[in-house]
């Protein structure tokens, strides 16, 4: 080979360097941070969040559709942020190695997009007691911790991993799962932050209250101690009869008055459709209401779910048609 081939071999590789660096730099999407009682970005501007809630990725890849097309029905459908739910036996099953190969697939998927990611401990039950609603939540502190302590430690240098759901519903189940009182998983919770951030996570931890994440109350009269967070609700219609306005200000709303809200859960479905179930059966007069109260106090939301399975499903099949609620959500995303 000649001296000016190599030369020019050389230089196509500088070049796609180059090119490469700077396509990754204009994708990489600003740093979230918690400003008084808002989510903003690096230069200060307030961002609020409406998003898309994937099912599982480990039911996705599974299924062939963790994919790029799926993140990108998404983009189109006018999300700005998606929520992976993981759950613990899914994490467990799959292996660390594989389910994190997953992760940096769908969290490459959305930067290229410009979508950001919320991370999901994907849990229900009580973590003090270790008892559960069903087997497929069944985790301990000690697995939490160690998850919080590789998702922070891998990404936490990431922006477009922007928060951290540390539970994702906490409850007693009526007494069903033992007990627990808020200064408890108030000391839980923050033990969870300090480890991520001690292992270097820059992300935003958010923390729900009690009633499967829809009670805010206790944190109200007893916030949790740590900087930088945010509080999480899934005021879901059949939590409370309507109108709503009054009653989710009391149980939730208020917070956004000192903290940082996002509803990570929101969605509803007719009696009549697979996997109706309580709470989220309803209409779109629920959808009308929860998408104007969180319009009017600058609330971050993500509805559940972009599945044509999990209830209450966005779309009917893989050719992404909409269902009744993914008709009225995708219609109200894409008018932002």
């Amino acid at each position: 080979m000649s001296k000016n081939s190599i030369i020019g071999i050389i230089i196509f590789g500088l070049i796609f360097l180059t090119n490469s660096r700077s396509t990754a730099q204009s994708n990489q999407l600003s740093r979230i941070q918690v400003q008084g009682n808002q989510f903003v970005d690096e230069s200060g501007q307030t961002i609020v969040f409406r998003g898309l809630n994937t099912s599982d990725p480990d039911k996705l890849a599974a299924e062939g559709k963790w994919n790029k097309r799926y993140f990108q029905e998404m983009k189109n459908w006018g999300a700005t942020i998606i929520r992976f739910p993981i759950h613990p036996t899914a994490w467990k099953k799959r292996g660390k190695k594989d389910y994190l190969q997953l992760l940096d697939k769908g969290i490459n998927w959305a930067t290229e997009l410009g979508l950001y990611v919320i991370i999901d401990w994907h849990s229900i039950g009580n973590l003090r007691t270790e008892k559960y609603q069903a087997p497929m939540y069944q985790t301990t502190m000690k697995q939490t911790l160690k998850f919080w302590k590789i998702i922070a430690k891998k990404y936490g240098d990431h922006p477009t991993v922007a928060f951290y759901e540390l539970f994702n519903e906490p409850t007693l189940y009526g007494g069903k799962l033992g007990t627990c009182s808020w200064a408890e998983w108030k000391g839980m919770m923050e033990k969870v932050i300090q480890k991520i951030r001690k292992k270097g996570g820059k992300g935003v931890p958010l923390v729900a209250g009690f009633n499967w994440a829809y009670d805010l109350t206790d944190a109200w009269e007893h916030p949790i101690d740590a900087a930088g967070i945010g509080y999480v609700s899934h005021p879901y219609p059949q939590k409370r009869k309507s109108p709503w306005a009054e009653k989710w200000t009391e149980d939730w709303g208020k917070m956004k008055a000192k903290y940082p809200l996002i509803l990570t859960e929101i969605g509803f479905c007719e009696p009549e459709a697979r996997g109706a179930h309580i709470p989220v059966i309803s209409d779109e007069t629920y959808g009308d209401a929860i998408t104007n109260y969180c319009d009017e106090k600058d609330i971050s939301y993500v509805v559940w779910v972009f599945d044509p399975r999990w209830s209450p499903m966005l779309f009917l099949d893989w050719e992404f048609t909409p269902s009744r609620q993914g008709q009225f959500f995708k219609q109200k995303l894409q008018s932002y």
